[in-house]
């Protein structure tokens, strides 16, 4: 799934019908969650978040920058924030299946949008910048709105979107891309707020002043402050006390958990504060994060433990939220805490039972179908090879191989979770196929445009089992390493691996070629075919060989 969060920042925190107006914009597109509005009345601003796939985000994305350009006043605000429009800031943040590039993209193209639509004046920042001074948003946001009057006519403040006039209601928009931001505190035995402090300024990246063996401040011959940089990059942090937990913490912002991970951060707090004789009792996530950054944990920590991270995703999520007493002040719940879980669809084919699925398949609704039992056919082959693999982890007799399997278990559940995805994505690749051919075809114009539409959907019913057919390639051949390696009291289950694999692959080829009939593009049905083709014949050949070599042995 690619998903995409959005976080627009309004020049608006009192007025709650103007809120509410911006977030019944928001909710009215559909495939976007609003995960969270928060207002603040003495800065006059409210921090959205949106989140969901690509092309409805950023279509929410504008239409809620439209709605504050209708509702909100910029000659009528004041607030302690600094800010330059009635939407001051709209960053895109890659969160799932989209790279920081994607997220580039999808910037530019909203605030392109915007500038010609809205007759905002737009400035690109952070990744997006087109000019280096503009990756600060410090500087693009240089005498706020107020300065804005005295851009007009200057080259240097030309917009990279809308026009280089000033617009008195709407301000301009700052819109970017940048990485998520984890807010993350550590929860202290103490109620010293300076001893939080301490810590924090270890290991912030603007690190602390240098302070001589008289503790007296080093300076450099200019009289400027000498600097000792902290611990980690990408890390804000500072120490505070809370009086509603009646205890000190150390309250973080990371900018990059792909460089500072929040894991990594808690060890090294961990072993500072035990220097200093203060025990960390636990953390706190404030707001939600990212799938892989909470995996990352959980991997860390299992393999500290000489454990297999070959597991269920969520059995690896609840070993990071044990190891860092994520729950140490309040529940912490997996569904809700972590974004991929948080906007999930509650009615997906993969949360049914085995019975509910097996009764819908069975209905006369044309979908699920054979595409949605290619998946989970696909689904079961990883899990099998994944169990063979924990079986055979750890195991006496098995030493030598103990770090292969635990690797190979690793892939098995890969090519589980991303095949029982396509369970559902092949479903909705159907749906989307019938909902254009309900579209109007009255006149020649809506003709074109239904052909059109059709022509694409259908491609993608066939691109969705063609990508099946390739995870089958990728189980097979997992199959076939297991089965030479594993524990051989589970060898029937690297077999039925195989033959799993194997199943799902002809399922898929059925299903690539089922929808090409209909295709006008010779030259996208003739690549698609000989990649099928060729796929299928591999994984056909190795699924069977590893049946025969499976059968000679048990």
């Amino acid at each position: 799934m690619r998903i995409v969060e959005c976080v627009p920042n309004f020049s608006e925190g009192r007025d709650h019908k103007i809120l509410d107006a911006i977030s019944e914009t928001i909710k009215a597109v559909d495939g976007v969650t609003l995960l969270d509005v928060d207002p603040g009345a003495d800065t006059n601003r409210t921090v959205v978040t949106i989140v969901g796939e690509p092309e409805p985000v950023m279509e929410a994305a504008f239409q809620a920058i439209k709605k504050a350009s209708e509702l909100i006043d910029m000659t009528k605000h004041s607030g302690a924030h600094p800010r330059m429009g009635a939407t001051d800031v709209c960053p895109f943040v890659p969160v799932s299946g989209v790279t920081m590039d994607d997220c580039v993209e999808f910037a530019h193209k909203v605030g392109k949008r915007v500038g010609e639509e809205l007759g905002i004046p737009v400035y690109m920042y952070e990744y997006a910048a087109t000019k280096p001074l503009w990756k600060n948003l410090a500087e693009v946001r240089k005498g706020e709105y107020e300065g804005l009057k005295d851009r007009e006519g200057k080259p240097e403040w030309k917009p990279d979107y809308g026009p280089h006039k000033f617009n008195p209601k709407a301000g301009a928009t700052a819109v970017s891309a940048r990485e998520f931001l984890i807010a993350y505190n550590i929860n202290l035995n103490s109620r010293d707020q300076k001893k939080a402090h301490d810590l924090a300024l270890s290991i912030r990246e603007k690190g602390q002043v240098k302070r001589d063996a008289n503790n007296k401040i080093m300076r450099d011959k200019d009289g400027n402050k000498l600097m000792e940089p902290g611990l980690f990059k990408n890390c804000k942090a500072v120490g505070w006390y809370i009086a509603e937990y009646n205890r000190a913490q150390i309250s973080i912002n990371l900018t990059n958990y792909k460089v500072t991970p929040p894991h990594l951060v808690l060890e090294k707090v961990r072993e500072l504060a035990k220097e200093k004789g203060i025990q960390i009792t636990g953390s706190e996530l404030v707001g939600l994060i990212p799938k892989e950054a909470i995996l990352m944990a959980g991997k860390y920590y299992l393999n500290r433990l000489g454990e297999s991270a070959g597991i269920p995703e969520k059995m690896i999520i609840e070993t990071a939220v044990q190891s860092m007493g994520l729950d140490d002040l309040s529940d912490f719940d997996i569904n809700e805490k972590v974004i991929e879980y948080a906007i999930a669809k509650k009615d997906n084919l993969v949360n049914m039972t085995l019975t509910e699925f097996a009764d819908e398949l069975s209905s006369d609704s044309p979908a699920p179908g054979g595409g949605s039992v290619a998946a989970l056919c696909s689904s079961m082959s990883g899990a099998l090879s994944a169990m063979v693999s924990n079986l055979t982890f750890g195991k006496k007799g098995y030493e030598k191989v103990w770090d292969e399997a635990r690797e190979l278990a690793e892939i098995g559940q890969n090519i589980k979770e991303r095949s029982m995805m396509a369970i559902d994505t092949d479903t909705q690749a159907f749906y989307a196929m019938m909902d254009a051919m309900r579209l109007p075809k009255t006149t020649e114009e809506e003709k074109k445009i239904r052909d059109k539409v059709i022509q694409e959907t259908t491609k993608n019913a066939i691109l969705v089992p063609l990508e099946t057919l390739r995870i089958a390639m990728e189980a097979v051949e997992l199959a076939a390493k297991v089965a030479k390696i594993g524990n051989a009291n589970a060898l029937s289950d690297a077999g039925v691996a195989a033959i799993t694999a194997n199943a799902a692959a002809k399922s898929a080829y059925l299903n690539v070629k089922i929808n090409m009939g209909s295709i006008e593009d010779e030259r996208f049905k003739f690549d698609i075919l000989t990649k099928a083709d060729t796929l299928l014949e591999k994984v056909n050949n190795i699924a069977l060989l590893v049946e025969k070599e499976v059968q000679g042995k048990v």
